[in-house]
Order: C-alpha cells, then structure tokens, then sequence
C-alpha cells in the first residue's frame, strides 16, 4: 500500500496529526519517501506547540483526537487568523459532516480509508494554490474593489484601513475568479470546474460554504456585500473592479 512512487521532491514541512500511532509513522515514512519534510502530532495540544517552534507549510488533521475534535483545532486555527492550509482526515461518510469541516476552514479533505499516494496528491495540490508559479515573474499584478487591494503574486488581500484580510488558500482562488470575470454570473459548475485541482475532490455544496466565508471575511474588513446571489444562476461580483498599471 506504502511503495515508493517516482515524484518530484518537495521541501515544504508538512504537520501529520493522527492518535493512532501506526498511521503516524506509515504517513510520516511515505511522505517523506515523496521528498516531504514531516513532523508529527498526536493531539490537539502538541499541534499548538508544534506550530509555535516550528514553521509549519502544512497540516494533515484527523478529526478524531483525544483531547478534542480535529474540526474545532481547525475553527480555533482560522479565529486565530491563521492560513496555513489543513487537509481533514476523516471517517464521516455525509458530505453534511465534510461541508462542516470546510466551513471551518479546512482547505480539502480526504475520507478514510484512503491511498497515500492520494494524500500526497492532495497536499502538492494544496500548496500550489499559496504558491506563485512564476508565470507572471516581473508584474505585480493587483485588483482593487470597494477599497481592497488584492496582489495576485503576493495572494494577499489588504483592507480598506490598511490591515491584512487573512485567507486560506481556497478562498483566495476563488475570489481571483470573480476578480478576472467582473460582472459575469458564475453558475456553481462554472466555479467547480474553474476551483477544481487534480485529485481534489469538490462538493458543490462546498462552493456555496466558500462564497460564504468570502462574504464574512471581507464585510469585517469594511465591504458592502460584495456576491450577488443569482437565482438559479449562481454567484456574481457586484462591485466595480480596477486594474492599475503595474508600471506605476
């Protein structure tokens, strides 16, 4: 179940967090056979710890820990403001309980049992959305609406009053979708298949959670209601949108 696979080698430190000792150290040995760093946790109290002495590029959180629920960790994590990325791991079978967890503020989840390859898939997925890829190297590429700035290399979002809009890095995807297609009404479909990355596996109930925390998000930064729900259409971006000249 564990062999080696021929992938590229990645250096991004990834936190595993499981009870069951077993499963910790066979992730740990694979994903670090695919080039990984890994450290490793088995309770919700040893991931605060892990995450203040170490930089952490990503967490894979069961749900189930013996001194608290795994979704609750993820919760406290977003209220804390922090973005790094969380891959649920879980044994709930209704897409209600999964809903819950990107509502919370997971980034993918991933339901036992499940292949480790899958896992690893998953994660490089995960952390190419908070990456730059370079296709656009020299331009500082930004969108300004209702006052907001959004720099696209920099995937940060910064406020009407100057301070930082923290979001994961599926929020941040999605809000550049609408950022690029102003005024067109994106249908749920559109916004799957638009959001959807290799071996990713997207509810479209889970567009609906997205657009939800995006909202929240950015009306406590100061917008006005910025999605327009469509009925029976989908989402659309109901604010004007610029694009200043990088040169400037």
């Amino acid at each position: 179940m564990f062999q080696r696979s021929a992938m590229i080698s990645h250096t991004s430190q990834v936190l595993v967090v499981d009870d069951d000792s077993e499963i910790r150290k066979l992730l740990a040995r694979y994903l670090r056979e695919q080039g990984f760093r890994v450290l490793v946790a088995s309770t919700c109290a040893e991931v605060r710890e892990k995450m203040v002495t170490n930089r952490i590029d990503l967490i894979v959180l069961d749900v189930m820990l013996p001194d608290g629920s795994g979704l609750d960790l993820c919760r406290d994590l977003r209220a804390s403001r922090s973005v790094v990325p969380i891959i649920l791991l879980t044994a709930l079978k209704e897409d209600v309980d999964r809903i819950i967890g990107l509502e919370f503020g997971a980034d993918d989840y991933l339901g036992k049992p499940f292949n480790p390859r899958e896992l690893a898939a998953r994660i490089r997925a995960v952390l190419r959305r908070g990456t730059n890829t370079g296709s656009e190297p020299l331009e500082r590429k930004r969108y300004c609406f209702d006052g907001f700035v959004v720099d696209k290399p920099a995937r940060s979002v910064t406020a009407p009053r100057g301070e930082d809009i923290p979001l994961t890095g599926a929020e941040f995807d999605l809000l550049l979708l609408f950022l690029e297609r102003p005024g067109r009404v994106l249908s749920r479909d559109q916004l799957l298949d638009l959001t959807r990355r290799s071996g990713s596996e997207v509810l479209d109930r889970s567009i609906d959670v997205l657009v939800s925390r995006l909202r929240r998000k950015l009306s406590a930064g100061g917008a006005a209601p910025i999605f327009k729900t469509v009925r029976n259409g989908g989402y659309q971006l109901a604010v004007k949108v610029s694009v200043p000249d990088p040169r400037i």
